[in-house]
């Protein structure tokens, strides 16, 4: 019999917890392991019960969802612990955050149950929730709004560049198209390669720079420089 995907599930609202919870537990293959109402408890259930999925809500007392995002995705004995987080898509730049702390995607609280039990078994089998692409368009919406607004650069934008500059010059190149929005496939055909050896530069890629997956990849893209808003997909020789 196959392990259950296990799931702690982080909301101060009772009521969307017991909804989500027991659309989660109509699933056989998915089993919520603990129910957290705050932060700093869903960082103490996570150490405690190591889930394969942390279903994140982000505005909370005591601790907010992005600081909890933080807290697990930074630990080591956590490193396989996954963070969705539930929203009601009201606040892309707090989406944003959420990615740039380590979540893995997000979905939205009025979802299908279909959608969200697809969204668990998504992240648990180690893909990125969002799209390239998507992640793209929003990092790029926030980064253009920052712009106009006259914002700072983020301030750990060196730390991303330093992590970039491990790269070998494959990895970089790689990195650019995924950070760009393109798929394995997409790569492979315009660089005449084998999926498979870009998936192997990719990972590589991902692993150097401290990224959990290709969603993370495109935000640290972002915030290292090696990837600009408007920036256009490389041009490849005929």
């Amino acid at each position: 019999m196959t392990t259950p995907i296990r799931v702690l599930l982080v909301d101060d609202q009772s009521l969307i917890r017991s909804g989500v919870a027991a659309m989660l537990s109509s699933a056989p293959d998915i089993a919520v392991v603990a129910q957290a109402d705050d932060g700093e408890d869903a960082i103490r259930l996570a150490a405690l019960h190591r889930p394969d999925i942390v279903l994140m809500d982000l505005r909370m007392p005591v601790l907010d969802g992005i600081a909890a995002t933080r807290a697990i995705t930074a630990t080591p004995d956590l490193a396989g612990v996954r963070v969705v987080v539930l929203t009601t898509f009201e606040d892309d730049r707090n989406v944003l955050l959420a990615l740039r702390a380590g979540a893995s995607g997000f979905v939205g609280k009025g979802a299908e149950p279909v959608e969200l039990l697809e969204a668990v078994r998504v992240v648990a089998a180690g893909e990125a929730l969002l799209s390239p692409r998507a992640t793209r368009a929003l990092v790029e919406g926030y980064v253009l709004g920052a712009g106009q607004a006259g914002e700072a650069p983020d301030e750990d934008h060196r730390a991303a560049a330093a992590a970039f500059s491990q790269l070998t010059q494959r990895e970089l190149e790689l990195a650019t198209w995924v950070a760009l929005g393109a798929s394995n496939d997409e790569i492979a055909a315009e660089l005449v390669l084998s999926p498979l050896t870009v998936k192997t530069h990719v990972n590589r890629a991902m692993a150097k720079v401290g990224a959990r997956d290709r969603a993370q990849l495109v935000v640290l893209a972002y915030r290292s420089g090696l990837v600009h808003p408007r920036m256009r997909r490389p041009s490849t020789p005929n």
